[in-house]
């Protein structure tokens, strides 16, 4: 098992930018793909971006294509979402997530770990 844990949210300007970290703890961490989330206020959760075990799968949501980088450094259990040109719109409660599937996963039925979550907040 893993347990996701996110930081690095936070309140930032538009076109400014946040790295989010989600150190996970485990062993396998290595084995798991990792996915990020986000849920904006009176909206459903959303697909962020995704990365396989080896990194060398990603998938970006179209919304934040070009925009955020998903990364992964298995030797320090951690995954991470550098984001930049933030927008208001971006403004959420952003999840790690872990799941067993292989490949890139989308779907966040398919996530069995997920840690709490971690705010960003972009100002217009």
């Amino acid at each position: 098992q893993v347990q996701p844990v996110e930081s690095g949210g936070g309140l930032v300007q538009t076109g400014g930018s946040l790295r989010l970290s989600c150190a996970a703890s485990g062993r396998t961490f290595q084995s798991y793909t990792m996915g990020w989330f986000r849920q904006a206020p009176g909206k459903e959760r959303e697909f962020v971006a995704a990365i396989s075990w080896s990194g060398g799968f990603i998938s970006y949501a179209d919304s934040v294509k070009g925009r955020f980088t998903i990364s992964r450094g298995n030797a320090r259990n951690t995954a991470y979402l550098q984001m930049n040109s933030l927008k208001p719109e971006d403004t959420a409660l952003y999840y790690c997530a872990a799941t067993t599937a292989s490949g890139v996963v989308v779907r966040a039925t398919e996530y069995e770990f997920w840690g709490q979550g971690t705010k960003v907040t972009v100002s217009s």
